[in-house]
């Protein structure tokens, strides 16, 4: 048990730079547009109430199969990279 213990504040201080990681460094000018990542996010079945840069992704909030949504896109491809 204490070994957990001693371990959680490491997981902490680790995980902020877990969520920097999820998307490639893409230049700006590469990016889609906030109403392209939209459109792609609408197609994959989200409702979506929100798009904002987030850690080099997309990240979209919204519904999806009746539950809140967080889903990162990577800003160039598209592809959804991580949801919670």
């Amino acid at each position: 048990m204490r070994k957990i213990l001693l371990l959680a504040p490491a997981l902490m201080i680790a995980a902020p730079a877990f969520a920097s990681d999820i998307c490639t460094a893409h230049p700006k000018d590469q990016w889609m547009s906030k109403d392209q990542i939209t459109t792609l996010a609408t197609g994959k079945g989200y409702e979506v109430k929100g798009v904002k840069e987030e850690n080099g992704c997309w990240e979209v909030k919204g519904m999806k199969d009746g539950a809140r949504v967080e889903a990162y896109f990577d800003p160039v491809s598209g592809d959804l990279v991580k949801t919670k």
